[in-house]
């Protein structure tokens, strides 16, 4: 049997469900636990769920009136959430052998422990890791936004023996595959397992239609919705829109603002900017756009680019991520997250709708990142 560690809501609780579902789900260790909550999945309702719900307020309003922010927090919450696993998981210690799932950056005490009691431990690697943060870091010197500020050592240092204490560790992507690869993580260790999604009834039933062309009035309408920040690749896709200036293209940007935007387009009519927006109003964007833009420089997956496919919604997606677009398919790959490929390849959808129709009527979301196909790659982990 398996116990699942997680801080958070991540993948909206996918780890856990694909375990319940295949009937190997043993507990559920997570912060918080509120049913009518966004901390709360009905798939789980009835799993063994432990939450020290109380705990967590407290963690939360201590670090609040003491202004904890940035690393400083991120680590300290991390830390506590490892506590409160491990005097859980004191109680299991007499219940036979487990396997124990817990993510990247809240996993070392979890796994130390595990380990003394000679369990499996599984690592859920979020993110490319040190690459990642390297090349967040030089496209912030070459933008020369200097607000952000890289990892502590220590946070690598508690990484690398995380990576050392797990028995496997799972990434989402191929592109992670090679980061840590490159880290000297051994590749016998890794495995690649994508992130799981599943439609709504109501994606599943839309029939998306594109104008025979784009004008003024209806123009070609271009997605980008997540974090608004340099490793998301909007820097390129800013170039890209000043390219396209006085063409029949509107672009959409939904999610919190983490850079500072160039003054030009702030104002500037091709550009909306939606801000933060609930998540049951995310749907409305995908299904009102044409086309979906990921052109990010790092990322451990993309869960976007799957939400946007459930839309039938074409997806302009960089290499650095999940591999979810088949290129020319139901999507396109950008070999280069340059300007000049990102316009260009607008410019050609806006010439010729009809390509973009091509790609939607192909689009949707493969089998392959179902809950079902996710239980079943987990499962294999455990032999």
């Amino acid at each position: 049997m398996w116990i699942s560690c997680q801080l958070g809501a991540r993948e909206h609780y996918a780890v856990p469900r694909a375990l319940q579902l295949k009937g190997l789900l043993g507990e559920f260790i997570t912060d918080r636990w509120v049913p009518r909550t966004g901390r709360f999945h009905p798939a789980l309702a009835r799993a063994q769920v432990t939450a020290p719900n109380v705990a967590a307020l407290t963690f939360e309003l201590k670090a609040y009136a003491t202004r904890a922010t940035g690393w400083k927090l991120i680590i300290e919450r991390n830390d506590w959430f490892q506590r409160q696993a491990v005097e859980q998981l004191k109680r299991q210690a007499a219940n036979g052998t487990h396997t124990v799932f817990a993510y990247s950056y809240a996993a070392e005490q979890i796994f130390a422990f595990a380990r003394e009691r000679g369990w499996r431990t599984v690592l859920g690697q979020i993110d490319p890791g040190p690459v990642e943060e390297r090349i967040v870091a030089d496209v912030h010197i070459k933008s020369g936004q200097n607000h952000w500020k890289p990892a502590p050592p220590a946070y690598w240092s508690q990484w690398r023996s995380e990576c050392s204490l797990a028995d496997e560790i799972v990434v989402n992507s191929t592109w992670s595959k090679h980061a840590l690869l490159s880290e000297g993580v051994p590749a016998d260790k890794i495995r690649v397992i994508p992130l799981a999604y599943e439609p709504s009834a109501e994606s599943q039933s839309f029939q998306r239609r594109y104008p025979d062309g784009f004008t003024r009035e209806r123009p070609l309408r271009v997605l980008f919705l997540g974090q608004i920040n340099l490793r998301k690749g909007v820097g390129p896709l800013f170039d890209a829109i000043k390219l396209l200036e006085r063409e029949a293209i509107e672009f959409w940007f939904v999610g919190p603002r983490q850079i500072e935007i160039p003054a030009e387009l702030k104002d500037d009519p091709q550009v909306r900017w939606f801000g933060v927006v609930p998540r049951s109003r995310v749907d409305w964007y995908y299904k009102l756009a044409d086309v979906f833009i990921f052109p990010t420089l790092s990322d451990g997956f993309g869960l976007t680019q799957l939400e946007a496919q459930s839309w039938k919604l074409p997806v302009i997606a960089s290499r650095n991520c999940g591999e979810v677009v088949n290129d020319s398919v139901n999507g396109v790959i950008l070999e280069n997250v340059s300007p000049r490929m990102i316009a260009d390849l607008l410019i050609d959808f806006l010439r010729v709708p009809r390509k973009l129709s091509a790609l939607s009527a192909q689009s949707g979301v493969d089998p392959r990142f179902s809950l079902e196909a996710l239980a079943s790659s987990l499962n294999k982990c455990n032999r």
